[in-house]
């Protein structure tokens, strides 16, 4: 007897399946959820780049403005005297070559002691010692072939390594040229040196210590770079290391203050100069701050334009933070370091009237 539930053989099959108007519909929302999703994508990633290239710039940035007030805030320790500044300073191999003046820092100095960095960025040349004996130096009471004779020659060392000196005259002489030579013996009262070229009787012998600095800084390939010249010749730009990435500008000015007792009065890129070596020593012993700005990029460029303009800072009336030297320079974001450094190694000095 033939079951109820069994169809027979030439019943239809009853098939189910999606209407094309239904797959439209399907597609639509998929479609809808994606864009959604891209879009909700696309700000998240926007805001990820924005805050680790922020996060990169801030990092740089602060490296590099570490670097230069550690650096600053030494320069002129060991030869705190106005009878030191604005004399020719003669330094020994790697670099034998002499620089256009001595001074706590220069600003822009002449590119034969500093090339040139990238375009619209300044440079710095800073100087300091790193000696253990009195900064203001050694009257020189006697003076034998290479030995000078001081009152304090068990603070000089032979080494190695050994200290180097600077011999001036006992005020600012015109046509003064320093020589940094090495101690080669001590045996009291006489300090024997490489070179006593400038030592004159009565005049000041200055302890550098066994590692004084000569340090060029300058923005090159969009890096701070430095080099030291005791360590090569900087007036070569490839002996320049980089010690901070993503540095697009780097500006500074000196705060110059009218006379010994005033603060500063004025701010600019003007390095001191006077034919007369007096004037121009006091001129120097009254600068006696630098401000400086650093401009940090971060590394990932945009899109589309995010900075419509170069960013400001204290001193942009006197030097400007100029960007455009790249073509897209306005497809990053930047942040901008500035701060006022004291040339705290001035007031120990005598002054000027």
């Amino acid at each position: 007897m033939k079951s109820p539930s069994t169809r027979p053989p030439t019943a239809p099959v009853l098939r189910r399946g999606f209407t094309l108007v239904e797959v439209m519909v399907a597609m639509v929302i998929g479609m809808l959820g994606l864009i959604i999703m891209m879009q909700v994508f696309s700000a998240a990633e926007g805001q990820r780049r924005a805050t680790t290239g922020s996060g990169d710039a801030q990092s740089n940035g602060a490296m590099a403005l570490y670097a230069l007030q550690r650096d600053i805030r030494q320069g002129g320790y060991g030869f705190n005297a106005v009878n030191t500044f604005g004399c020719p300073l003669a330094l020994p191999a790697p670099a034998s070559r002499t620089l256009a003046q001595l001074a706590p820092v220069t600003i822009n100095p002449p590119t034969a002691d500093v090339p040139a960095g990238d375009a619209n960025t300044d440079t710095l040349l800073i100087a300091y010692g790193n000696n253990e004996g009195p900064p203001e130096g050694d009257v020189i009471t006697a003076i034998n072939g290479l030995q000078l004779a001081v009152q304090a020659a068990p603070n000089y060392s032979v080494g190695p390594p050994g200290d180097w000196v600077i011999a001036a005259p006992s005020a600012p002489t015109a046509g003064c040229t320093f020589i940094l030579a090495a101690v080669t013996a001590v045996v009291a009262p006489n300090v024997t040196v490489s070179d006593v070229s400038g030592a004159v009787d009565g005049g000041t012998l200055f302890n550098l210590g066994a590692n004084p600095r000569f340090l060029a800084y300058a923005v090159r390939g969009g890096n701070l770079t430095v080099c030291d010249y005791l360590a090569a010749d900087c007036s070569s730009a490839a002996n320049y290391v980089a010690i901070a990435n993503n540095i697009v500008s780097l500006r500074a000015q000196y705060g110059h203050a009218s006379t010994d007792v005033s603060g500063v009065d004025s701010w600019d890129r003007t390095t001191p100069a006077d034919a007369d070596q007096r004037t121009l020593a006091c001129l120097w012993a009254r600068t006696s701050a630098v401000r400086i700005a650093i401009v940090a990029r971060n590394s990932q460029v945009e899109r589309d334009p995010i900075t419509a303009a170069a960013p400001l800072w204290a001193g942009s009336a006197g030097a400007a933070l100029t960007l455009s030297g790249r073509g897209n320079w306005q497809n990053y974001r930047y942040k901008v370091f500035e701060t006022i450094i004291p040339i705290r190694n001035l007031p120990w000095m005598g002054t000027c009237t």
